[in-house]
């Protein structure tokens, strides 16, 4: 999977996809809408963050492509794509438990903290992707 060269789109099943870590500078786009929401990204080898209507909702060390990202009753989904091993946060509610599943491999399940945020680290390089699904418990 290459690189969102768009920085952010919206794909043709309702998801969208995001990203470039082929970037040596940060760029960012703002008021991207869709589906009622506005995104911000801001991406480049070093980092990969999105935010929908101001909220946090993605955030990965270094830069990643995420493609197909779906979210909402407990849930999210997306692949993601990157030059070497990433740790990925999310935003989910505030104290609760989700499971994460990476290639449709289950990892231990895991607790947000106080602010919502969930945290894990998917192995990527040498043209590689991961499927990424996490589901509240």
């Amino acid at each position: 999977m290459a690189a969102v060269k768009t920085l952010i789109r919206a794909e043709e099943d309702g998801s969208i996809s995001f990203g470039d870590y082929e970037l040596d500078e940060k760029t960012k786009l703002s008021d991207f809408s869709h589906d009622g929401d506005v995104y911000k990204v801001k991406t480049f080898r070093e980092i990969t963050r999105l935010e929908r209507n101001d909220m946090f909702v993605y955030e990965s060390v270094p830069g990643t492509a995420v493609s197909h990202l779906t979210y909402g009753d407990g849930s999210m989904s997306f692949t993601v794509d990157g030059p070497e091993d990433a740790q990925i946060t999310v935003e989910g509610e505030p104290d609760s438990e989700y499971s994460v599943y990476i290639n449709e491999e289950a990892r231990d399940d895991q607790k947000t903290n106080l602010g919502g945020k969930l945290s894990f680290s998917v192995e990527l390089g040498s043209n590689s992707c991961a499927e990424v699904k996490i589901v509240k418990k």
